[in-house]
């Protein structure tokens, strides 16, 4: 079985999911109003190596360069988009579902939703820009022992634990193991922070959509996430736009 499979029958590895095999380039485009916390150009070197020196060897991702965009407030031809913004567009809109002229992906970052609720921009950004790189079509997903279908989200499961590079916080994730049904418990590392000694195993911050005969629920790592899960503004994560494709 391969680390997680596409309903639409797209490569099963990320470096395959790439658009044509290019290298990605990441742009950071900030047109929110609400102040992130952190210099767009600090915040790219540090996700640099987020993605150089952690992220990037442990999935096996082609090199990927992230920079911030020179026009501020628009994304470079060619590139990926990972965009702070104030607010979705509007009551419910589907923020990351949205792509450049040239179809490629865009991650958006709602700054005052983050900052209203108490967290931390940088871990938000690396979060999202974690899950872009490893699945970047938002339409793989991983077969557990059960026949249990469990979304390809490489951060949501160890939600609210983090390290530090240089001073700023930046969010754990998941290894390719820890999507793997054949894995004993302990038998290897499961993520960043081998907090995880099992496969599909959810941190009592974290969560996952699973996919069972045809239906799509959520599941949690604890009661204190799944009453603060229903309390969060959702409307541009990720996880939004997989129950859609999949439905």
């Amino acid at each position: 079985m391969p680390r997680g499979f596409t309903l639409h029958d797209l490569p099963p590895t990320p470096r395959a999911a790439f658009d044509r095999g290019q290298d990605p380039v990441v742009s950071l485009v900030n047109i929110a109003t609400v102040p992130l916390g952190i210099d767009l150009g600090k915040l790219a070197v540090v996700l640099q190596e987020y993605v150089n020196k952690h992220l990037g060897p442990v999935w096996d991702l082609p090199p990927v360069k992230v920079q911030a965009a020179a026009a501020a407030r628009e994304i470079p031809v060619g590139t990926w988009g990972l965009r702070f913004a104030d607010d979705a567009d509007q009551p419910g809109v589907l923020g990351y579902h949205e792509l450049t002229p040239q179809n490629l992906p865009i991650s958006n970052v709602f700054v005052r939703t983050i900052v209203g609720g108490q967290e931390s921009i940088p871990v938000t950004a690396s979060h999202e820009l974690a899950e872009m790189l490893i699945d970047p079509a938002i339409n793989l997903w991983a077969e557990k022992s059960d026949g249990v279908l469990w979304a390809y989200e490489s951060s949501d499961a160890v939600e609210d634990t983090a390290f530090v590079i240089d001073g700023v916080p930046l969010s754990n994730f998941q290894y390719p193991s820890w999507f793997e049904k054949t894995r004993k418990p302990k038998s290897t590392r499961f993520d960043h922070l081998a907090k995880c000694t099992r496969p599909f195993q959810l941190l009592r911050g974290g969560y996952s959509l699973v996919l069972q005969s045809g239906r799509i629920s959520q599941v949690f790592g604890s009661l204190a996430k799944e009453k603060r899960f229903a309390r969060e503004d959702r409307a541009g994560h990720r996880s939004e736009v997989r129950k859609v494709s999949a439905a």
